[in-house]
């Protein structure tokens, strides 16, 4: 994940599209928060954003990466319970988050969608955008990615995990 943020961060175009956001101080807040086991909602929200970034889609791309950087504004740790928080993390945090951006930021409709409806198809609302939809894959394909490199790496430090993978292996080359 370093060299993919070092490659971030060495894009200035990118950069400068969503420095006032980089450096505004609730959003350098994020640092704090675990998302997704050790990446920080801060690095998990940079990342999505750069993925939606992506000009070849011809789609409103500044937009979409920029409500990629805030889609996670929430400023508390999802894992334990919040006595002011009603409903389940999943469903209750785009809202959250836009709330959040709104107070900080002057958002436009497309913005506003691609934060609000991010967790498609968990919280039912379809997206009324194609960034929507982008980012919508963009969150889910971070967070797979993110979980998979800290399961593996637990996976591959147990021995009997590591033998059962190469039993499982040797068994299916042999079929």
């Amino acid at each position: 994940m370093e060299s993919l943020l070092q490659k971030i961060y060495s894009n200035d175009e990118f950069i400068q599209m969503i420095d006032d956001l980089l450096n505004n101080d609730t959003v350098k807040q994020m640092k704090n928060f675990r998302q997704h086991y050790e990446t920080s909602c801060f690095d998990h929200c940079l990342i999505a954003s750069y993925y939606c970034y992506g000009k070849k889609f011809n789609l409103d791309y500044v937009s979409c990466a920029r409500a990629a950087m805030l889609h996670d504004l929430f400023l508390y740790d999802w894992r334990k319970k919040q006595d002011d928080r009603k409903g389940l993390h999943a469903f209750t945090h785009p809202k959250t988050a836009y709330e959040n951006a709104s107070k900080l930021f002057d958002l436009n409709e497309k913005e506003k969608d691609i934060i609000l409806k991010h967790m498609w198809p968990v919280t039912i609302a379809l997206p009324k955008y194609k960034e929507s939809y982008l980012l919508t894959l963009v969150d889910k394909y971070c967070a797979l990615n993110e979980s998979y490199q800290e399961i593996h790496n637990r996976f591959c430090q147990k021995k009997l995990f590591r033998y059962a993978y190469v039993f499982l292996c040797v068994l299916f080359i042999r079929l």
